[in-house]
């Protein structure tokens, strides 16, 4: 018998608010892992749903693999606000520091936040002090959508700013969605395939 087929999924890195700098975990998985792609949007200073999704939503549609999701802050919330044939595209997705788009008026287009249920596997990951999300509302987010909860301590907004560039907890959690480890290679700038679920 010959080895089962291996689907390959598509890492889709989700930047929030104001885009990911150099030096953020995002930043660095784009440059090191092999086939990863991150969502552009025409506008990160005065972001609208609409644009937002519409554009995590084409370059998802556009892979004819699956894909897993890495986002951040407000990305999580475009994540939320997928529509369904973008949704049944989704093998996993690790959702870190979401925002609260009810707490700053520059955000408000993405409110309210869904609360449904998330038909694929999900972690959200979030900061016992983060600056723009409860902790509380992080968990309740995690509940409404049927994620596996991982919450940081004193971690604030898992950013650059809170020491999280290199994030190695990040990249294991990422890689517990796909089953398959991270190795990345001497010259650090590349990791084995995503396989999917």
């Amino acid at each position: 018998m010959g080895r089962p087929h291996q689907v390959t999924s598509r890492l889709i890195i989700v930047p929030g608010w104001r885009d990911s700098g150099p030096g953020h975990w995002q930043s660095l998985w784009a440059e090191q892992l092999r086939g990863a792609e991150r969502v552009t949007q025409d506008d990160w200073i005065a972001p609208t749903r609409k644009a937002w999704v519409g554009s995590l939503e084409k370059l998802i549609l556009s892979r004819p693999e699956p894909v897993v999701i890495a986002a951040h802050s407000l990305g999580c919330i475009a994540t939320a606000h997928l529509g369904n044939e973008a949704v049944e595209r989704v093998a996993g997705a690790l959702l870190v520091a979401p925002a609260d788009p009810e707490r700053r008026a520059v955000l408000h287009d993405f409110a309210p936040v869904p609360y449904a249920p998330l038909p694929y596997r999900s972690i959200v990951v979030a900061s016992s002090n983060d600056p723009f999300c409860p902790i509380r509302l992080a968990g309740a987010y995690a509940r409404a959508w049927g994620s596996e909860f991982v919450r940081m301590q004193n971690a604030g907004h898992i950013n650059i700013d809170s020491g999280h560039g290199d994030w190695p907890l990040g990249l294991a959690l990422l890689q517990s969605l796909t089953g398959t480890p991270a190795h990345r290679s001497a010259r650090r700038d590349s990791i084995e395939p995503l396989a999917s679920l």
